[in-house]
């Protein structure tokens, strides 16, 4: 027995990903790289650094204070963004591990795909998409945040899987690690956003159709499992899907969900609320460019560095900021 520790550097790990992973995987040796070349790691290779980089950047730490469902909600228990993220991380891990993919670039990008959200969730997304020429997405802006805002020079297999994981784009992430986040997201936020509408009263387990509990068992753990289990019962083959019935259940559990929580009428007046800051803020920062931070004054339109701030915001500085101009 040897007690001396083994130091594993780069090269040992990159040739373990040959021995260990599917041929499938995305091999970190291969990656297409960054677009400003660097000098190689001694110790880890390019999507561990891409990983470490997104943990330590101030883009990421903000995710803790930006709203996931509920906006400003009573209770210690309720998914923020942050937390969204790290279990997105961490369904994204257990589909890669049992499939034999890249633990490393799927971690990347699972925990980069939501740092682009705006204040208030989905709410204040639609309004800077509004706003916008163009429109606005909070994937590209994660993008945007992470390589303008601030430049963390990640791999183009990160950025891309970042930008691509909503299922509104008809063309998938490259990697299948990108394509795991994009189930990993959908698994995770119709799960935890079941608890936590019970957990507000907003719906009762009862409520939710016999069908949907029938095939996914109880809302929270179990039907993490279920719908993991969807995508390797799929998967054998080689190409990275979910179960065509267990798919069928997840689409109508989305749609149980915007009619009976995401779009309520109970929450109008919130949703308006939330509304107005956005659009104050972006119109005030539109107007008084000299009042933004220096890395948010790019070569582009005053309202574009305006949204490019206001996106970054959390909800608290949001509002706190909110109530200073006005």
């Amino acid at each position: 027995m040897n007690d001396s520790f083994i130091l594993r550097d780069r090269l040992w790990r990159e040739q373990n990903e040959r021995v260990t992973l599917s041929s499938n995987a995305t091999f970190s040796s291969n990656s297409l790289g960054r677009n400003v070349n660097e000098e190689p790691d001694d110790f880890r290779t390019c999507f561990e650094r891409d990983r470490d980089r997104i943990i330590h950047s101030k883009t990421f730490r903000r995710l803790k204070h930006k709203t996931q469902v509920f906006i400003n909600p009573d209770g210690d228990h309720f998914i923020t963004r942050m937390t969204h993220t790290l279990n997105v991380t961490q369904v994204g891990r257990s589909i890669a591990r049992t499939l034999g993919l890249n633990l490393d670039l799927t971690e990347a990008i699972c925990l980069g795909h939501d740092v682009g959200h705006s204040p208030f969730g989905h709410t204040g997304e639609d309004v800077l998409n509004k706003m916008m020429d163009g429109g606005w997405s909070h994937s590209e802006n994660s993008v945007r945040m992470l390589s303008v805002i601030e430049p963390l020079n990640l791999t183009k297999e990160t950025i891309n899987g970042i930008e691509k994981h909503p299922w509104r784009y008809e063309e998938p992430p490259f990697s299948p690690e990108g394509l795991v986040c994009r189930f990993a997201d959908r698994i995770a936020y119709l799960s935890h956003d079941v608890e936590d509408a019970i957990r507000a009263g907003v719906l009762r387990e009862d409520d939710i159709p016999k069908s949907i509990t029938k095939v996914l068992g109880s809302p929270g753990k179990t039907w993490i499992n279920s719908l993991i289990s969807g995508v390797f019962k799929a998967s054998s083959g080689g190409s990275l899907q979910m179960d065509g019935a267990i798919l069928e259940i997840m689409h109508e559990l989305r749609e149980y969900m915007f009619d009976k929580v995401y779009l309520r009428k109970e929450t109008l007046s919130q949703r308006a609320e939330a509304k107005k800051i956005i659009e104050t803020l972006v119109i005030y920062y539109e107007k008084n460019p000299d009042k933004l931070p220096t890395n948010y004054i790019q070569d582009q339109s005053n309202i574009a560095n305006s949204v490019d701030y206001v996106a970054g915001m959390t909800d608290r500085f949001a509002i706190s900021t909110f109530e200073k101009i006005n």
